[in-house]
């Protein structure tokens, strides 16, 4: 039997449709779903439909047709699993722009609901059952006469509390990760803004509103880097803009956590904008870095970012730099079926890393509506090989470099470490 079709009906009741096979789509090519595409639908994952759109799919004379009087219904992962296709349907006129998330196409398959995906890193803290919001709730209270006068303490109670954001929630629970949100301005206007939209793209988050002191960031950050399990400290959040732009108080916040402890991982996730001041958070202390990119020809890139004061060739050099200096680096690579997974991306990407063979590529999904993505992104040319095959391919030409999904803790920093850690 073929994967079918998932529909919903106006009520938000889904079903499956055993007269339509399921398919998918990459850039704007739909594609049949075929078994080798399709996962059990993960743990965590969050299933709904997009309303006001069409679903697709493939009619019992091998003709893709149009459902109509339902809705398509997609999925949006959890951390770790990489999409591999598209959702196929066609949007009208009544449909809205839709949320930033990520969505998947999926199908009914023996007797379960599938997602076309691939897992590329396992973590037991990115489930969500170790994110127990009335704890989360419990431990703020004893916490906040401890950080009284602190803002960026209670910027992180807005985002675990609001924006159910798991980095901040660590921060209450005394484990893992946690953000150090800085930077209240931005360099890039980027489509998929998650803090900030400048147009009607899509509703958006609200950004941090102000540059917390040294003093504040390191109050923060040492008693977790002292205390928690395996603990690392992170600038460049999704609720701020570009960290790199608040380098001086980034710098001497560093200088101040490394004059307490030396312990975990002092991380910053980055566009890369600025690789001259690189060198000065490795002196004072910065461990590794994450340079988020979406594509390594420069017309997708801009067309994506739309950089303000920099130049793509400022990212290349910032990753460059980064490898060179001895920080562990790796690539947000921001995917997106039908254009990452194109023969002139691979190409260009390819070329990229063989004369900067990164640590660790993060093979996230570009979260955002596709039709605008593909609206306002020129895809790339050459025919698509699949996400799969790309993340095949990466193995194969560079067995050093690992593929992942998240930052790494101390251990993992060094070459014996990252044998052993998250990576599949």
């Amino acid at each position: 039997m073929r994967p079918k079709v998932i529909l919903s009906n106006k009520k938000g009741e889904i079903f499956e449709s055993y007269d339509y096979d399921a398919l998918g789509m990459e850039k704007k090519c739909i594609v049949s779903l075929t078994e080798k595409d399709l996962i059990p639908l993960p743990e965590g994952s969050k299933l709904f439909y997009i309303p006001q759109a069409v679903p697709l799919g493939l009619n019992n004379a091998g003709l893709v047709e149009k459902i109509k009087g339902y809705f398509p219904v997609t999925a949006f992962l959890p951390p770790g699993y990489t999409r591999t296709h598209l959702p196929a349907f066609e949007k009208t006129n009544l449909t809205p722009n839709l949320p930033l998330w990520s969505y998947t196409a999926v199908a009914w398959y023996k007797g379960k609901i599938y997602a076309s995906a691939i897992q590329v890193a396992w973590m037991k803290k990115a489930d969500p059952q170790c994110h127990d919001d009335k704890k989360v709730i419990e431990l703020i209270n004893k916490r906040r006469k401890f950080f009284n006068n602190n803002r960026l303490f209670k910027q992180l109670e807005i985002c675990a509390l609001i924006y159910n954001c798991f980095a901040a929630k660590n921060f209450f629970l005394g484990r893992w990760e946690i953000p150090l949100p800085t930077s209240p301005v931005c360099n890039s206007e980027c489509i998929g803004c998650l803090s900030k939209q400048s147009g009607d793209c899509c509703p958006s988050q609200e950004r941090i509103t102000f540059v917390p002191t040294p003093e504040e960031i390191a109050d923060i950050a040492v008693p977790h880097l002292c205390d928690a399990e395996e603990p690392i400290v992170s600038f460049g959040q999704g609720c701020e803009g570009e960290p790199l732009l608040q380098w001086k108080v980034i710098e001497k916040a560093i200088t101040m956590i490394r004059a307490k402890t030396e312990r975990g991982v002092i991380n910053i996730n980055t566009n890369g904008s600025l690789p001259k001041i690189i060198p000065l958070l490795k002196k004072a202390g910065l461990d590794s870095i994450r340079v988020s990119i979406n594509s390594f020809d420069e017309n997708i890139y801009n067309a994506y970012y739309r950089p303000k004061g920099y130049k793509f060739q400022d990212v290349l050099k910032t990753i460059r730099i980064s490898k060179d200096i001895g920080l562990f680096t790796s690539i947000n690579y921001l995917t997106f079926p039908g254009y990452n997974d194109a023969e002139d991306e691979i190409e260009r990407f390819f070329n990229f890393l063989k004369d900067c063979p990164v640590d660790l590529i993060q093979m996230r999904n570009l979260s955002i509506d596709p039709y605008i993505y593909m609206s306002k992104v020129q895809a790339p040319k050459g025919r698509v090989l699949g996400i799969k095959k790309l993340i095949k391919m990466i193995k194969k030409e560079f067995p050093n470099i690992k593929i992942g999904y998240f930052n790494v803790p101390k251990e993992a920093l060094t070459e014996k470490g990252r044998e052993q850690c998250y990576f599949i």
